[in-house]
């Protein structure tokens, strides 16, 4: 018989093995419809074909479309947060807030030129909760932070908002030629080196 919980206790849930196993393989071929059409290839249904569960465990998992691609880039994100907590500097903590937002773009934009696809669908489909998005979140608090940090002058919040605003994927793709793959993030570094003004 399996030991019930003790009332009262707020022990976490561990997720089952099955469990687990089934929210990868959905995640994954949600990466794999985005690569072989992009967002609009994405569906419950063909994700659950290809992931080889039932459309109902897809969606008590994620809800929606929607909950899909923000699950996949949370998943894409979750290093980055932890390394602005966790890594030496610059992109840890330690350095300079101007030296570690240009470090912290450069993570960003590795992310994001390497996820234009997944970007772009996740914008077109979460487009009314975009701020409301934890992977949004976590960015924008972490850029208003170094931001108000280096010139408390600005409008830290305001100026986050703008920064992550050009992380649109379409232009993404459009500013990624494959001769120059980092230009994007070059780009974004500049913008930012010009928004603060010299240090």
């Amino acid at each position: 018989m399996a030991e019930s919980r003790r009332e009262g206790t707020t022990e976490p849930r561990t997720e089952r093995a099955d469990a687990v196993r089934n929210r990868e393989a959905v995640l994954r071929a949600t990466e794999r419809l985005l690569a072989e059409g992009g967002g609009d290839h994405v569906s419950l249904d063909r994700v659950a074909a290809l992931a080889g569960v039932g459309k109902g465990t897809v969606f008590r998992r994620f809800g929606s479309r929607a909950g899909l691609l923000q699950a996949l880039l949370e998943e894409r994100s979750r290093a980055l947060r932890d390394a602005v907590t966790n890594d030496p500097p610059p992109l840890g903590p330690g350095a300079p807030a101007r030296q570690r937002l240009l470090a912290f773009l450069d993570a960003l934009g590795a992310i994001a030129e390497g996820n234009a696809i997944l970007l772009a669908a996740h914008e077109q489909s979460c487009a009314e909760g975009k701020y409301g998005d934890p992977s949004y979140r976590s960015w924008h608090r972490h850029l208003s932070t170094l931001l108000a940090a280096e010139r408390p002058d600005l409008d830290a919040d305001f100026l986050a908002h703008a920064i992550l605003a050009v992380f649109d994927g379409d232009l993404i793709r459009h500013l990624t030629p494959p001769g120059d793959p980092r230009r994007f993030t070059r780009s974004v570094q500049r913008m930012a080196t010009a928004l603060l003004g010299d240090g």
